[in-house]
């Protein structure tokens, strides 16, 4: 099957974005870029992620569906432990009957790889050496303006690994490539991790173990093997895809915010019927409660908090009490009996 139209439609968003730059007076070169057509790789990015916007909605309200769906799967995964063939179709029935599709949580990335293929191959195509400077709705003007443009010296065609050869053709030192380049692909792997972990910080790890190897591996996978394939990648890719990224942690930033996950539900207890009602020490289950409220009384201010209580006796006056000089002691085993007068 022919990607050319994907050649077509990219080469057309690009070069009209660039046309507009140029008219509004950024077709010079400023800092060693050409702005405008760094400027039409960047609104490349706006134009695409604007289009599938409808789409990442659908990615975070199948996230949703998913995160909701993790008990029920649990349960299945415990239910059918052993067997894997049995549990994959009632996964299936589960996520067809709840209307939940695990792989829209990727569909807007992989949408955009043939926007990636399509920018990688246009921009590869500019070599002073190629003849074909009119394929994909180019004009010979066109091609050679874009075949000189650079970010900070370094041109736009060119890349980390790029031979000697091809930065003669395009006029590159091959210091500057290497160090433009290599920090761009460090800012692109920082910021691929960086809309990874904001998603999975946001909605928790998955309970699916396939679902959580899918996480790791976009957390830690695809960060990683940039570094390499990142050297393979020309300049004008490579802000495409820190642009991106840019945008993406915005936008996620902004759904998340105003469409905030529910509470995973390993993650409850923070919630006040967690807490206990008053602090200091817990109450034995035998104590009685010192102040129990009777029905028909009132606490309060203007009621009886101790209704329940007796009353307390008064306290005994020990002097009245006490035995009067040369009266026998009372014993207090034997019956109470009247002291006895002194004689005399």
């Amino acid at each position: 099957m022919s990607l050319d139209w994907i050649y077509y439609a990219i080469s057309w968003i690009l070069l009209r974005w660039q046309s507009l730059w140029s008219s509004l007076g950024m077709d010079g070169k400023f800092l060693g870029t050409n702005w405008s057509w760094v400027l039409a790789i960047v609104f490349l990015v706006v134009t695409v992620r604007v289009i599938l916007f409808p789409v990442f909605v659908k990615q975070i309200k199948s996230q949703r569906a998913m995160q909701a769906l993790q008990p029920k799967v649990k349960a299945l995964q415990e239910k059918h432990k052993g067997d894997r063939e049995t549990l994959q179709k009632e996964m299936m029935e589960l996520y067809k009957t709840e209307k939940a599709n695990p792989l829209m949580g990727c569909l807007p990335m992989f949408l955009q790889i043939p926007v990636f293929l399509g920018l990688f191959h246009t921009l590869r195509r500019l070599n002073p050496a190629n003849t074909q400077t009119t394929l994909y709705g180019w004009t010979t003007e066109q091609f050679n303006d874009a075949t000189h443009a650079s970010l900070f010296n370094a041109p736009l065609a060119s890349k980390f690994g790029s031979t000697a050869q091809e930065l003669a053709a395009l006029g590159a030192n091959s210091t500057t490539v290497k160090v433009v380049a290599g920090i761009l692909v460090l800012v692109m792997m920082a910021t691929t991790y960086a809309t990874s972990r904001q998603m999975i910080l946001k909605t928790g790890w998955a309970e699916d173990p396939q679902q959580k190897m899918i996480q790791r591996l976009m957390l830690y996978g695809i960060p990683l093997s940039l570094l390499v394939s990142g050297s393979l990648f020309p300049i004008g890719v490579i802000i495409y895809w820190v642009t991106n990224n840019g945008f993406t942690l915005a936008q996620q930033q902004w759904v998340l915010r105003k469409f905030p996950p529910p509470q995973m539900a390993g993650k409850k207890g923070s919630g006040s019927s967690a807490k206990p009602a008053m602090s200091g020490p817990a109450k034995k289950s035998g104590d009685a409660p010192k102040n129990p409220v009777q029905p028909g009384r009132t606490g309060g201010l203007f009621g009886r908090n101790k209704a329940q209580a007796e009353p307390e006796p008064p306290v005994a006056d020990t002097k009245k009490l006490a035995p009067r000089p040369g009266a026998k002691p009372v014993n207090p085993k034997k019956g109470a009996r009247p002291a006895s007068k002194p004689k005399g």
